[in-house]
């Protein structure tokens, strides 16, 4: 593989990643199943991409502005579907879903359905890189506070929560709010590394697959949101020699893990650089252990 090839499957993971990890905020964290979360997706991207093509908006502004359009409309979806209990949730968000991407598909200003082009290509590696840092360090600061922890209480037993003071409604409406915001940012990335965009591209397949790797990757978990789109997103191109064959492998492979790790990858630990540490030293002081004390010592010291 060529680095030029390595380097647009790393700005893949990037964009994904945004929306993963809003994801696993809104599922792993607090319990909310979201299959609609590639119309926050096409919210974003098109506004980024309206703001730096037809208001030459610079791109950093343009990000947080589409993050911002698709956590307006998380908010206002949120007023009429956070009281929904269970499977409800999930059937709402999908039909959101859908009926974005179709409004968009009909809005002939915006391209309709051949899409909108001549974006400006400004999603580089470096940039990826930074705005992931930045998402993932800001999801572990609220994730680690006293509103992540209201979050968790939520996901484990809602009456409980409430019971306790907690508002339910508030901090449901907070993670989806988050989590359309990197959504919407996640789809700006896309917009401006592919140079064109268009309904068809955000179909209830991405939010499918989006959630598959929250799943595989552990619910609760950070790292393991991280890690699951490394792996989901390079295997397929790993096996791409494979022809048709490499969806059935890549198939596979994600039901044996998740047959040998129900919980995930992860399943809902983090990875610590303390953690990193106290595992390579482990083994280290058990062969020690195991060894005895060193030649000529009296064995007290």
């Amino acid at each position: 593989m060529s680095w030029y090839y390595i380097e647009g499957i790393l700005i893949n993971c990037g964009y994904v990643l945004m929306v993963v990890l809003g994801l696993s905020l809104l599922t792993g964290f607090t319990g909310l199943f979201s299959f609609g979360h590639a119309g926050f997706m096409v919210i974003g991207a098109y506004a980024a991409a309206l703001c730096t093509t037809r208001l030459h908006i610079p791109f950093p502004l343009a990000l947080l502005i589409g993050g911002a359009a698709a956590m307006l409309v998380g908010a206002v979806l949120g007023s009429f579907t956070l009281k929904l209990k269970g499977d409800y949730f999930c059937i709402a968000t999908l039909g959101f879903g859908e009926a974005v991407r179709l409004i968009f598909d009909n809005v002939q200003s915006l391209g309709g359905a051949r899409g909108l082009s001549g974006i400006p290509m400004r999603t580089k590696l470096s940039t990826v890189l930074i705005v992931s840092v930045l998402a993932v360090a800001a999801l572990l600061c609220l994730i680690r506070s006293r509103h992540g922890r209201n979050l968790v209480a939520i996901r484990e037993d809602e009456l409980a929560a409430q019971v306790s003071g907690i508002d339910v409604f508030k901090y449901k409406m907070l993670a989806l709010c988050i989590s359309a915001l990197y959504a919407g940012i996640g789809g700006g990335l896309l917009a401006h590394y592919m140079g064109y965009i268009q309904p068809a591209m955000f179909k209830m397949v991405k939010s499918t697959e989006y959630t598959i790797i929250v799943i595989f990757g552990g619910l609760g978990s950070v790292t393991g949101s991280v890690v699951g789109t490394l792996l989901l997103t390079f295997l397929p191109e790993v096996l791409r020699q494979f022809e048709n064959w490499r969806l059935v492998i890549y198939g596979l492979a994600v039901i044996v893990i998740m047959i040998s790790r129900p919980r995930g990858i992860m399943g809902g630990k983090e990875l610590s650089i303390t953690g990193i540490v106290r595992f390579i030293n482990d083994p280290l002081h058990r062969k020690r252990g195991a060894a005895g004390p060193a030649k000529g010592g009296d064995g007290n010291a």
